[in-house]
């Protein structure tokens, strides 16, 4: 008999791949699922949730550019990185750039900060087995929806950081998942596509969330007990004290999402411009949590900002 966890696991991203479908333009047609690379494990170990895809460009190449996608689930899935594929992935690709669409751990499996260990463990793999996969690393990007906004952000505020201490609590925030501790994991630019960075004001834009939300499973405890980790897991807290490690971001929100607040991102970006790594910050109109929000203008700035900040690393 399967275990709740296991049913959970195996529905979430059947779930996702509706949701996604519905949230794409008009006239969107889902792409087809096959990677260059499948299932590869990034950890070194069996489990689903140290797997990625490697989707490589049709034209040939001697190595591409590379765009890690994060898909989001609120934390709660292990095995969802084809959601990221469907949502973010054929324009980056047409584009010409390899993108990357890897799972972590969930909630469930683990409590933060695991989640942000496996992105990190993903980002050093793929400089150390670049040339296996016609990598170049020259330039990593990263983007994600949702909790994989949250993700995304996370990696980038936290470029060259490997603990963090907030009161009482010190988090280890590289980890040593899958080795390859001599290679970094440093991302070269950010796409959060409405992301929660703020978990302090989650709640109507002023406080914490309850003892059951997404949250509070993440960090193992009610947000308003554990004000140390809420700090530590929101992205915005790493803004000011690392300016100078910050890639270039570009945040996309809908100002009728009504599942992460739009605020989250006026704050991020309010954070982000004071020092000096904001691209854009782009509202759209009437953008949910993905329908409206996700549009073929949408798509084109991201592709053009990678593309941007791709170019300057030469």
């Amino acid at each position: 008999m399967k275990t709740k966890k296991t049913v959970i696991s195996s529905i979430l991203p059947l779930l996702f791949l509706t949701l996604t479908a519905n949230a794409q333009p008009q006239g969107w047609t889902m792409p087809e699922v096959n990677p260059t690379f499948k299932d590869v494990n990034y950890a070194g170990d069996d489990l689903e949730a140290h797997r990625l895809d490697i989707f490589l460009p049709e034209k040939q190449q001697d190595a591409y550019k590379v765009i890690v996608a994060i898909y989001g689930s609120a934390w709660f899935s292990n095995n969802a990185k084809i959601a990221a594929w469907f949502s973010l992935g054929k324009p980056l690709t047409d584009a010409g750039f390899a993108v990357v669409c890897i799972n972590h751990r969930s909630s469930g499996d683990a409590k933060f900060p695991a989640q942000i260990h496996d992105v990190k463990a993903a980002l050093r793999f793929l400089r150390a087995h670049a040339a296996e996969y016609k990598l170049d690393t020259s330039f990593v990007g990263i983007t994600g929806f949702s909790s994989g906004g949250h993700l995304s952000a996370l990696a980038g505020v936290t470029n060259g950081l490997s603990k963090r201490t907030v009161g009482n609590t010190t988090l280890d925030l590289e980890g040593n998942v899958g080795g390859n501790t001599n290679y970094s994991s440093r991302v070269d630019a950010v796409v959060d596509w409405f992301g929660p960075v703020d978990m302090a004001r989650m709640e109507n834009c002023e406080t914490v969330k309850d003892a059951n939300s997404p949250e509070a499973a993440l960090i193992g405890g009610a947000p308003a007990d554990n004000p140390d980790l809420v700090s530590l897991v929101s992205p915005i807290t790493y803004v000011a004290m690392n300016a100078d490690q910050l890639p270039r971001f570009l945040l996309f929100h809908g100002d009728s999402d009504t599942v992460v607040p739009h605020c989250q991102s006026v704050f991020f970006a309010e954070e982000l411009e004071k020092a000096g790594c904001l691209e854009e910050f782009i509202t759209v109109p009437e953008g949910q949590h993905g329908p409206v929000t996700f549009n073929e203008n949408t798509f084109k700035r991201m592709t053009d900002f990678f593309l941007k900040e791709a170019t300057a690393a030469k």
